[in-house]
């Protein structure tokens, strides 16, 4: 029996992820392609080493894929609630890091980003004033102020940052936020066929990655940073 040799761009056509979630990979020249791999050289592992160094007592890392109307981001902000009054630990002796991948990475953007490429749409999330797809970052901004809402020192006052979840008020609470470059390399294939853009996948990137969320870093690969999170920080596993 004859056996033929099958090239792997046939064998990438074959596989469903590779010709749909993942889209032009078999149909884009290479050189416009973005950089599928950020090497350890390529982006701020020193920034990263220093929450493995974190000296706080209590440490968790959240893992979040699911946007979910923001309901990881309320687990956080439970968290912290609890480890400080309910546990009586002090705020600088606990460090939460959010690990945001899959459709949640997408809130680690601000609203150019959501406006310019639809991700609202996109994501199935609508905003509620307008009961149309969201074009902003519905979950970054504190909704108050945090200079008004830090005034009270009451965790029930509803108007207080304890009850804030937005992202802002947790960062200012101490929490990290980071984003996945693998998952948003995927996420720009996935744009880029669904909305039959004209942009190579290295434009799209360059142009969200210079609109990330203050604060906000960028990792290499978030499953590998939560192993390393878990390994070597000793953070504590909790899934979004």
């Amino acid at each position: 029996m004859r056996c033929a040799m099958r090239s792997r761009r046939e064998i990438l056509k074959s596989l469903p992820l590779a010709s749909t979630a993942f889209g032009l990979l078999g149909g884009t020249p290479r050189s416009a392609e973005a950089q599928l791999v950020w090497k350890a050289s390529e982006w701020k592992l020193a920034e990263f080493q220093k929450l493995l160094n974190e000296p706080a007592r209590v440490k968790q890392v959240f893992d979040v894929v699911q946007i979910s109307n923001g309901a990881a981001l309320n687990s956080i902000k439970n968290a912290l609630n609890g480890l400080q009054f309910g546990f009586g630990i002090p705020e600088d002796q606990i460090k939460i890091v959010a690990g945001l991948h899959g459709a949640a990475n997408m809130l680690n953007y601000d609203d150019h980003v959501w406006d310019k490429y639809k991700i609202g749409e996109w994501l199935n999330v609508t905003d509620p004033v307008t009961g149309m797809p969201a074009v902003k970052n519905l979950f970054y901004k504190s909704r108050g102020g945090l200079k008004r809402e830090s005034a009270s020192k009451d965790p029930d006052d509803l108007d207080s940052i304890y009850q804030d979840m937005s992202m802002q008020a947790l960062q200012a609470r101490g929490v990290r936020f980071l984003s996945c470059h693998t998952a948003l390399e995927e996420q720009v294939r996935v744009l880029l066929g669904h909305y039959k853009l004209l942009q190579s996948p290295e434009q799209i990137m360059r142009d969200m990655l210079a609109h990330t969320e203050p604060g906000v870093l960028v990792v290499a690969a978030m499953g590998a940073a939560i192993a390393v999170l878990q390994a070597e920080g000793q953070y504590s596993y909790i899934t979004g």
